[in-house]
């Protein structure tokens, strides 16, 4: 049968616009259909934005703390509009570089503004609102990659507030005096510390006994006393029950420990995560089972019907970009090569680009508790790493978990400046089955950050020179010296 399309993507955010190009790029006929602006929700209401958003706020925060490199502080004027308005020529910027329609018509990739649904396997209607025409399209291969949108929690009067989530966020233009933001995940904490730095006061209300609870817990309690320092109010473990607004302020009632618990502001940030978007694709149309948390899929992308496969957030528990781009990798490789190629989904890392930025690539130190593996804690402190000395941003740490023995390594957690930076390097070793070693063997340049990598895996070294195996060498080779203590080689190494 022939169909209009080799490859028809159904979504236009990371993973629609990495599936459109490899498979344009390996010669088949595509078409990508989004109903917005290419993108998604990283350039538009994610990840660019919000780091652009940060930048800002770390450089007011530099003026207000210039005696920290003997400079005198001083207090910006900020105005949140022209903020916002940076906010969107950095992504109109990335859209025009990277995003925009030439980009991928240049490939050969046909990009259809309009609503797409499934009538059958090999068959979509879209609806083009400029036209106001309906039609279908037919495919060999379908990626779906429709992404995610904010979860809403079903709580009493929210529906009748004023609430921002990250896809409102980015428009305001005057600063609240008081935000309040609920959740401490990756956005939430971001946030913030974000409105923080540029002038609001900020009260962070979650469920969760904790700040950022997928990640390390000595790290994010660090990180969490890092952003009280700043000013940052944390209400944890307190559990939304009820928000009102009056007068253009907002009240938040939580419950914690079978006590209310009220707090006010002018604005209220929902950023408990986020949910799979598979409302209007008609997917039983063409057999693809979902369920609440996004399309099924096997370790190869393909959803349960042979010739659909699906990428990123309405697909994947792990909802970063790069494992959005990742999927689709694996989803059209599989799709049109026939490749055997599987998701990793043992190795991702991410990063929560706060100051000090906190990242985590592996299994974390309770994973490893809970399967009972045989593991040490390789530990080195940013104090220690001269780059971040010079640079004052000596909070953090770096954590690595490996085998005593051979130091094969299961996962590594960074609290510190450029920690997003850093964790590359274990991402490769890990996905490669580079050890400690190898790592520590390994020329670093001075001065880095990234030399803390190294000085962290010297820790192996420093562990297997027991004064016991020094004792040993003396009594081989004739050595007179004094034998360090265990204490005496890590404070020198």
């Amino acid at each position: 049968m022939g169909y209009d399309y080799d490859m028809v993507v159904i979504g236009g955010g990371a993973a629609g616009l990495t599936a459109a190009g490899i498979s344009a790029t390996l010669g088949a006929k595509t078409a990508l259909i989004e109903k917005a602006k290419l993108g998604g929700d990283c350039t538009w209401t994610g990840c660019v934005p919000s780091k652009t958003l940060l930048r800002a706020a770390k450089v007011a925060h530099t003026f207000r703390t210039a005696d920290r490199y003997g400079l005198p502080p001083a207090t910006p004027q900020v105005r949140l509009a022209e903020v916002m308005r940076h906010v969107r020529e950095i992504q109109n910027q990335i859209y025009e570089e990277v995003d925009a329609p030439p980009n991928l018509e240049r490939l050969g990739v046909t990009v259809l503004h309009a609503r797409a649904w499934f009538r059958d396997p090999h068959t979509v209607s879209i609806y083009e609102e400029e036209t106001g025409k309906e039609r279908q399209l037919t495919s060999r291969y379908f990626v779906v990659a429709a992404g995610s949108v904010a979860a809403i929690p079903p709580v009493e009067g929210l529906d009748r507030v004023d609430t921002l989530t990250n896809e409102t966020l980015f428009s305001l233009t005057e600063l609240p005096r008081r935000l309040i933001v609920v959740g401490a995940g990756p956005l939430g904490t971001e946030m913030a510390q974000a409105f923080r730095r540029l002038g609001s006061e900020v009260v962070v209300v979650a469920a969760d006994p904790v700040i950022l609870p997928r990640d390390d817990g000595e790290l994010s309690e660090k990180l969490k006393e890092a952003l009280m320092g700043e000013g940052i109010v944390y209400q944890l473990g307190a559990f939304l029950k009820k928000v009102e607004q009056s007068g253009g302020r907002v009240r938040v009632t939580a419950e914690r420990d079978g006590q209310a618990l009220t707090v006010e502001g002018d604005a209220v940030l929902i950023s408990i995560g986020r949910r799979p978007k598979v409302e209007g694709l008609h997917l039983d149309a063409a057999g693809v089972e979902f369920d609440k948390k996004g399309i099924r899929v096997n370790q190869r992308c393909r959803t349960t019907t042979k010739n659909i496969y699906a990428a990123g957030d309405v697909a994947s528990p792990f909802q970063f970009t790069h494992m959005a781009e990742h999927m689709a990798k694996v989803a059209v490789s599989n799709a049109l090569l026939k490749l055997p190629v599987r998701v990793d989904s043992r190795h991702v890392p991410w990063c929560t680009y706060t100051e000090p930025e906190l990242a985590q690539v592996g299994a974390g130190e309770a994973e490893l508790k809970e399967r009972g593996a045989s593991y040490a804690v390789y530990r080195f402190p940013f104090a220690r790493i001269d780059r971040a000395v010079t640079d004052s941003e000596t909070t953090g740490l770096i954590k690595v978990f490996a085998r005593r023995l051979t130091g094969k390594i299961y996962g590594v957690s960074i609290l510190g400046a450029n920690a997003g930076e850093m964790i590359g390097e274990y991402a490769v070793a890990l996905r490669n089955g580079v050890r400690l070693r190898q790592i520590a063997d390994t020329i670093h340049p001075y001065p880095t950050y990234v030399l803390g990598n190294r000085r962290a895996a010297d820790q192996w070294y420093v562990q297997k020179f027991s004064p016991t195996l020094v004792r040993w060498l003396q009594r081989i080779f004739g050595y007179r010296g004094r034998v360090l203590s265990a204490a005496d080689l890590e404070r020198i190494a």
